[in-house]
Parts: structure tokens; C-alpha cells; sequence
């Protein structure tokens, strides 16, 4: 995590003192650490302070499905949501364009595989092109450093799944469900505006 920060350019890493919760029904969901059995509220309130403290006006975090159902994504989310609300900060929900996607291939992107491991789901992530705010293009160079990042999470990247005639496709995009005004993400320069702006919930 700390190199992937490293190489992201983050400017500071606030750890939260949780761990991985794994899938439904995995034994590292009832650890007394895993992120599934925090206090949503205290985490929250502790990042709405660390926004206030560095003077973010935005908040991104996960979609309310955890883009492919993940306990700790889906939690991201609620924590998230709030802590943008408590900072009277824009949230942000990063999400996938399923629609998108479905031209890229059936396993070019990570969330593929990884919402086809989560059974209750079907295989099922993201959203569809129309619920989507807005999609954020990067450069090549970002997409480089994107990929790097992504590439230090070895434990959890299958072989293979970061191919570079895929890799491109899949991940020039980032896309997001607004909820609040328009915001940083909003005013970049290579942002293509989609649909409506997230639910409040």
C-alpha cells in the first residue's frame, strides 16, 4: 500500500488500523480487525476530520455495491458517503461502466474475475452507462502509473490479468457517481460528462 501511494504521487497515507475482511463467509470477515466489524460512524467522523485537515473539497470512495459487492468496498462506501457529508465535501463513488467494459473483454479488467468470485452477484459490477456522472480520461503516463500502482498489490493480482493489449482499453477510464455539486473532478480538463448525479444514501 505504501508503494502503491509512492508511486500514485499521495501526498499523505492515513492509515485506519483495519484489516481485509475477504468474501462473504470467509474466515477473515470475523476478525476483530476486519473492516466489516468497525464502527462505520467513528470511521466516518475520523476521515470527515482528515478532509477538513488537508482542505479537500471532495471525497471518493466506492459505489454503493462496492462496484462488485466486496464487504470491505461496499463499507468504503458508507464510510465514504458520510465522511464526504461531514466535511460538506463532493462525493465522488468510483464505479465501472459495465457497458463500457463489455467491449474490452470478459476478463481485461480485474473486476471481471473478481465480481465473478462473489456468488450472490452473478458476475455482476458497476453500472450501466446511463447511471454514470461522469468518466475521467488519463494520460498515457497516468495510465503507466496506474498500472504500476496496481501492479505492487501482487497477492492480489492473477497472472496474466494486467496484459498490455487489454490493460489500455480497460483502464483509460475512471468513472464516477457525483453526489453534491460539481466538483475537483468536474473541472479536469479530459472529463466527459454521462448521466445524472448519484442518489443520496
Amino acid at each position: 500500500l505504501e508503494l502503491a501511494a509512492e508511486l500514485l504521487g499521495v501526498a499523505r497515507l492515513v492509515l485506519l488500523g483495519h484489516r481485509d475482511s475477504g468474501l462473504p463467509g470467509w474466515a477473515e470477515g470475523a476478525h476483530p480487525d476486519a473492516l466489516i466489524t468497525a464502527d462505520a460512524d467513528r470511521l466516518a467522523r475520523r476521515v470527515a476530520e482528515v478532509a477538513l485537515a488537508e482542505g479537500a473539497a471532495t471525497v471518493v470512495h466506492y459505489d454503493p455495491m462496492g462496484i462488485y459487492g466486496h464487504p470491505d468496498h461496499v463499507m468504503v462506501h458508507r464510510v465514504g458517503a458520510q465522511a464526504a457529508r461531514l466535511a460538506g465535501a463532493t462525493g465522488y463513488q468510483a464505479t465501472v461502466d459495465r457497458e463500457h467494459l463489455h467491449f474490452a473483454g470478459s476478463d481485461a479488467h480485474l473486476v471481471h474475475g473478481a465480481a465473478r468470485a462473489v456468488d450472490q452477484l452473478a458476475g455482476v459490477c458497476g453500472r450501466v452507462t446511463a447511471e454514470i456522472s461522469l468518466a475521467v480520461a488519463g494520460s498515457s503516463a497516468h495510465l503507466q502509473c496506474k498500472r504500476d500502482a496496481i501492479a505492487v498489490h501482487a497477492s492480489q493480482i492473477p497472472a496474466g490479468a494486467l496484459r498490455d493489449a487489454e490493460f489500455g482499453e480497460a483502464y483509460e477510464l475512471e468513472w464516477y457517481l457525483r453526489e453534491g455539486p460539481p466538483g475537483v473532478l468536474d473541472r479536469l480538463g479530459n472529463v466527459h460528462a454521462l448521466g445524472r448525479s448519484a442518489p443520496v444514501g
